[in-house]
């Protein structure tokens, strides 16, 4: 999506009913004292993609229900892992959070031996927020129409079928990788500098497919300048219900691009509990869930205990794939 025409649709998503400043915010914290100011909440990319927007619908849904500001500072560099790094060396008074990831606390640690932060004793976890995923798609002069006939043509020509990603250990390419990986088959990895120049490729007929993110790549499949064949999540998008799942055909396929709201180690736990009860309050709101679904991610609350877990399982989950891809960064 343009970068015009995501600021467009934030502008008009923050000025419907459910994100309107409201004289019904909620009242006394539900029992507790967070937060009593202003909140400073890193999202560790640039603004105007994805991530800036959900990021800020999120923190806007937050400020309306606590009657206190959340501010979204963008701080990028190294894959997310400078902003990643900035909220675990803040202080754990509540009032310094962050958009952490499969990126940079599920990824980087096998990818990065030199990572300034170690994923699990460095964070305090709050809740999931979103989780969005990649979309495999073609050019529309592929003969592939479906997820089984691009795997038999991939078969037959080892080695000749080439996808491109946003650079090396990105979800991009692991979703490649996984693909190749899973269905047995040789595939040549382009790695850009960026998604869009690959997109352009795509369309170009440079490359044979990409596993792009959906929120990147789904207009183009709308327009007709691309074929979108399916998702990269264990099930159907509602953003787009009459795509498959790459796992309806490859049982067990499943890579999605997952957030989750944490800051430093050492936040006392009972202010964890209340992030956890605004979290979820704004997470399952439905003004918040119908703007996510317009840019193709859904709402993802869990428990502290659960997203610890998760982002364990998924660094574990992608250590192998990850490490036979080849990809590293010093």
């Amino acid at each position: 999506m343009p970068q015009t025409t995501r600021r467009t649709a934030l502008a008009a998503l923050l000025a419907t009913p459910a994100f309107a400043p409201s004289l019904a915010r909620a009242q006394g914290n539900a029992g507790g004292d967070w937060p009593t100011q202003t909140v400073r909440y890193i999202n560790p990319y640039p603004p105007g993609g994805s991530t800036d927007i959900l990021s800020r619908l999120f923190c806007a849904r937050l400020s309306e229900l606590t009657g206190q500001q959340f501010v979204v500072e963008n701080r990028s560099g190294s894959g997310g892992d400078v902003g990643l790094d900035a909220v675990a060396k803040s202080r754990p008074d509540g009032l310094t959070l962050g958009l952490g990831g499969i990126a940079s606390q599920a990824i980087s640690p096998t990818l990065k031996p030199s990572l300034p932060f170690h994923p699990e004793r460095d964070f305090t976890f709050v809740s999931g927020i979103w989780q969005l995923p990649n979309l495999l798609v073609v050019n529309n002069d592929s003969p592939a129409r479906t997820v089984p006939q691009l795997i038999a043509m991939m078969r037959e020509a080892p080695g000749r079928f080439s996808y491109g990603s946003a650079g090396p250990g990105t979800t991009l390419h692991l979703s490649g990788a996984m693909f190749g990986q899973m269905t047995g088959s040789e595939l040549v990895h382009v790695p850009y500098r960026g998604e869009a120049p690959g997109l352009v490729d795509l369309m170009a007929g440079r490359i044979q497919m990409m596993l792009a993110n959906f929120s990147s790549s789904i207009g183009f499949v709308r327009e007709g300048k691309l074929r979108g064949l399916a998702v990269t999540s264990a099930e159907r998008s509602p953003a787009a219900p009459d795509l498959p799942a790459i796992a309806e055909f490859i049982p067990g396929f499943d890579i999605v691009s997952w957030t989750c709201l944490c800051g430093p180690a050492g936040i006392p736990p009972a202010m964890v509990a209340r992030m956890n009860h605004w979290a979820r309050q704004a997470l399952e709101s439905e003004g918040l869930r119908r703007a996510y679904l317009e840019l193709g991610a859904r709402t993802w609350w869990t428990t502290p205990e659960a997203i610890r877990e998760f982002r364990a399982a998924q660094e574990a989950k992608l250590r192998p794939i990850i490490l036979a891809s080849g990809a590293r960064q010093d």
